[in-house]
């Protein structure tokens, strides 16, 4: 009978074992199902594991056999049940939706995982050509049974919190135990802690709330609806928060680079990704630039074209009334009332809409000597170039900055485009996201920033 006791005993301490590895998350279920002298253990994660499979599989029969030999034969001859191993293969299929449940001496681990594919959505404003289509949905469980499916890690750890001093929203914040900077977690863990608002609606307004620069044109935190895009980052060493009722989540830190990166540079070719990502930043420096250098060039340095070049553009400005300045403000304007628009219509006219409207526009605007052919395509160069950028906070943001680099450009020629894109650039790197700094090309990860403290 001792040796029995003993048995069970270390059996047991191996449940608890393998709960402590699996905390802090939320999601960890270690529960006890007694009947009589019977005593059954069950240790899961609730976000990946069939809630009506545990009932009808195990805890209905658990209470309907009177025999702790039958109900062990039984859980022994199910289909689901899955050879045990390690410790470690025990966590990795807890973390796929495995139930480990503890019969007396015998652990049997049983595959009773949830798959909610069905119930998510598509990504809209983040495709890509091959990568994945499966977007987040707005429930937070099946957002955070996606992640656990396709992060088998032991080291995810999820933490839940009350948002919303009036309707009590759920609020999840991912991040790797191993590979997370600390200092980053608990910023946001605080930060996440104070948060005095009543109502939060979305993932938009939560990011401003935790953002201390209200002033900032540019982004230092991401918002994705990508479910690939949110594990790579924080396989990355990052947070990542998810809040129920919105299909998106938030990144944190968020560096420059990190906006400047589609999900396609991972699944395309070497040197088809690279490519792809130097045109990018080519459309980058001609939707902040181009339009102030046209109106540096045409109102102030003309001699920094080739005379054939200079003669054509103030040929094309012939007629026209205004001066460049008020010729780019008019055409960037009415670009940004149909970008407006076809966000506001519905998806079935938007593109023809918008489409229609920028070729009668501008066809009238130039026959009417409003505008000069050469603006024209200048500005549709501008607004092509700004749909290059992956990251809609990045390409709002960058749309901003245009304007003021386009006055400065308009006040002093070249010399004031050049000073007021290198006081950009000054901005930007003593611009900082959680303490990582914002034209950091690379984010060390936690073990490699704390090797020369161990050594």
């Amino acid at each position: 009978m001792q040796t029995k006791k003993k048995k069970t005993t270390s059996q047991s301490n191996m449940i608890d074992l393998l709960a402590e590895k699996l905390e802090p998350s939320f999601d960890i279920i270690n529960q006890k199902l007694q009947s009589d002298n019977i005593t059954v253990h069950l240790l899961y994660l609730k976000t990946v594991v069939d809630n009506d499979q545990i009932q009808n599989y195990i805890i209905k029969p658990f209470f309907e056999m009177g025999s702790i030999q039958l109900f062990d034969s039984y859980i022994a001859s199910l289909p689901q049940n899955n050879k045990i191993e390690t410790n470690e293969k025990v966590l990795s299929q807890l973390s796929r939706g495995s139930v480990l449940v503890q019969i007396q001496e015998q652990n049997y681990l049983l595959d009773l995982k949830k798959i909610t594919t069905n119930l998510v959505l598509e990504t809209n404003i983040e495709p890509t050509i091959q990568g994945p289509e499966l977007g987040l949905s707005e429930d937070i469980q099946t957002n955070l049974n996606i992640i656990r499916h396709r992060y088998h890690n032991i080291s995810l750890k999820i933490e839940t919190h009350q948002i919303g001093t009036s309707i009590n929203q759920t609020l999840a914040i991912l991040y790797d135990q191993e590979n997370v900077n600390d200092s980053v977690l608990k910023n946001l863990q605080e930060k996440v802690k104070n948060l005095k608002h009543s109502v939060i609606l979305s993932s938009s307004e939560l990011q401003r709330l935790l953002n201390d620069k209200k002033w900032t044109f540019m982004p230092i935190m991401m918002i994705t609806e990508r479910t690939d895009r949110v594990i790579q980052n924080i396989a990355g060493g990052k947070v990542v928060l998810i809040l129920d009722g919105t299909p998106n989540a938030i990144i944190a830190p968020s560096v420059f680079f990190d906006f400047m990166t589609s999900m396609d540079d991972k699944y395309l070719p070497f040197g088809v990704s690279k490519f792809l990502k130097v045109l990018r930043y080519f459309g980058l420096f001609i939707c902040l630039l181009l339009p102030g250098v046209y109106v540096a060039v045409t109102s102030y340095n003309p001699e920094v074209l080739r005379s054939e070049l200079a003669f054509s553009v103030a040929g094309s400005r012939v007629g026209v009334p205004f001066p460049s300045f008020i010729e780019v403000l008019f055409l960037l304007v009415f670009m940004e009332l149909l970008t407006e628009a076809s966000i506001r219509l519905p998806r079935a006219v938007s593109g023809t809409a918008t489409t229609v409207g920028g070729l009668i526009l501008g066809t009238a605007a130039t026959e009417a000597a409003l505008t000069s052919n050469i603006m024209v395509i200048i500005v549709s160069a501008v607004a092509i170039a700004t749909f290059a950028i992956p990251i809609n906070e990045m390409s709002f943001a960058i749309r901003l900055i245009r304007y003021v680099l386009l006055f400065f450009g308009t006040i002093a020629g070249i010399t004031g485009l050049i000073l007021s894109f290198l006081a950009f650039v000054l901005y930007l790197t003593n611009l900082e996201s959680f303490g990582e700094p914002y034209l950091k090309l690379f984010i060390q990860r936690k073990k490699v920033e704390t090797k020369g403290v161990k050594s």
